[in-house]
């Protein structure tokens, strides 16, 4: 018998209508999951939850027997800390924001719960949503399940990517069915090819940005984790849709994702940029890369080569506007009106203190970095310079997208590191992101999904990116990549 924790959402949906499993049993076999994982110092959590979610547990098996369950009714979910929860401490993984409790709840989450869906916790993430590891938070790394196959690999604790590594992790080590994921530069994607899971980005204004712990707001895009690409879809059409509460929100109908999953590739075709193929990736990227080609084109697809010819300039100028955008933001935090306040001699003084005890070393970086390239006299240089590339990137995708359905790339040069490996190298971490940053930049979607094992023992994924807010033919190629690749690997722990 299958064990409630390997389940997929889907699954779970279709046992709990038949009434052969309650919601308060599939949410007491994955705090059980969670508490074991917290024995194995996975340190997924910040904040568990595990009273509230058997309160929601409860509330949901009383909606199914009066027939008014929703779309993920008793389904046990973990949250990103960066989605504010109301009443529920929301930290951002920052000691600047370590007590702060909000009074109101984050339109994605809100739709979530509203659809039955239960909270185990917040989890852990990089600082802020600034890092591509999951080690910079404030409450310490999150450890992956994952150790590898490597004799000298495996002694050592690994990063499930980032910055959403406690999402990933948690789905990966089975302790949660699904999870939020935000995505500025990678932020969903990354962590999903490292942690053997699938996680979809959509376009930017699918999903509202109102309760989400902004890092830079012309970048930031909620997004669903899930080990399938069924349940990722199941949570997107549930968290995505129009909000006049932000700005960014498009206005545009929501299709139903499920309908696109398993639907023909036939004909479609699958462009492939030789501009990615970078020196210094690892050779197992690029079978891997081939081998995904291959199966979609025995899937029925065509596969054409393409061109993105200003990829080169994505990642400076990502590390340009990024940083530009979190110092403003982040100037918010001054100790006077919430979170963590450090007394001092003036209000001077007591701004510099509260920061740099607030904020962690990758997010002081930053803040420096974008305060310099705002500053006067080097705006025009960097800032606005990087905008009119910005402009260019996104051009070069509108052309490719005349020859092509979607673009099948990697999501990252190969596979998980170790704790502290490129932690005192920035730009070396900062390279995880070079496939990532460019729809990002063009405002695109793209998923990850998992396709194969390294000779390490490690998971890879390949990414797809689609045209603006067609993520429905996104699911119906990675529904016909994830079909093809038939991965089915387990992390060594698993709850």
């Amino acid at each position: 018998m299958t064990k409630l924790t390997d389940l997929t959402i889907t699954e779970a949906v279709h046992k709990l209508n038949a009434k052969d499993i309650s919601a308060v049993e599939l949410t007491d076999a994955h705090i059980a999951a969670c508490e074991k994982a917290d024995k194995a110092a996975l340190n997924i959590f910040i904040t568990p939850t595990y009273d509230l979610a058997r309160h929601q547990a409860k509330e949901s098996d009383a909606r199914r027997a009066v027939g008014q369950a929703g779309a993920l009714d008793g389904i046990p979910l973990a949250i990103k800390d960066l989605f504010c929860t109301k009443g529920v401490r929301t930290t951002a993984a920052s000691h600047i924001l370590n007590n702060f409790v909000p009074t109101y709840e984050s339109t994605v989450t809100q739709k979530l719960f509203g659809a039955g869906g239960v909270m185990l916790g917040k989890v852990n993430l990089d600082e802020f949503a600034m890092g591509s590891s999951g080690v910079t938070s404030a409450f310490g790394p999150t450890i992956s399940p994952w150790s590898g196959t490597d004799p000298a690999q495996a002694a050592r604790k690994l990063v499930p990517g980032g910055s959403s590594s406690g999402s990933a992790a948690a789905i990966a080590a089975r302790i949660a069915m699904g999870a939020t994921g935000t995505d500025t530069g990678g932020s969903i994607r990354q962590p999903a090819s490292f942690s053997g899971i699938v996680g979809i980005r959509p376009t930017y204004g699918r999903c509202s940005r109102w309760g989400v712990i902004a890092y830079a707001s012309s970048l930031d895009q909620a997004g669903s984790m899930a080990r399938t690409v069924g349940d990722t879809a199941l949570m997107l059409r549930t968290m995505a849709g129009f909000d006049p509460k932000d700005a960014t929100s498009v206005d545009v109908p929501v299709p139903d994702y499920l309908a696109a999953l398993g639907g023909s590739v036939k004909g479609m075709k699958i462009g492939i940029p030789h501009e990615y193929r970078i020196d210094g990736i690892n050779p197992e990227t690029n079978a891997l890369w081939d081998k995904g080609a291959a199966i979609l084109r025995e899937a029925g697809a065509e596969i054409v080569p393409i061109n993105l010819p200003h990829t080169k300039y994505a990642l400076p100028v990502y590390y340009i506007i990024a940083p530009a955008e979190a110092s403003s933001n982040l100037a918010r935090y001054d100790g006077v009106r919430f979170g963590l306040r450090v007394e001092g001699e003036n209000l001077n003084d007591m701004y510099a203190a509260t920061r740099f005890a607030g904020f962690g070393k990758e997010v002081r970086r930053r803040i420096m970095i974008g305060t310099y390239v705002l500053s006067a006299g080097y705006y025009d240089a960097y800032y606005r310079k990087a905008q009119r590339v910005r402009r260019l990137i996104r051009h070069d995708f509108l052309q490719a997208f005349e020859k092509c359905d979607a673009i099948l790339t990697p999501p990252s040069p190969g596979t998980a590191f170790a704790i502290g490996e490129k932690q005192d190298d920035p730009l070396q971490m900062y390279l995880e992101d070079v496939f990532t940053v460019t729809l990002n930049l063009a405002g695109l979607p793209g998923i990850c999904v998992p396709v194969g094992l390294a000779q390490n023992g490690l998971p890879m994924g390949l990414q797809l990116i689609g045209r603006a807010f067609d993520e429905t033919t996104l699911f119906k190629v990675a529904s016909a990549l994830e079909k093809g690749a038939g991965f089915t690997a387990k992390p060594p722990f698993t709850a």
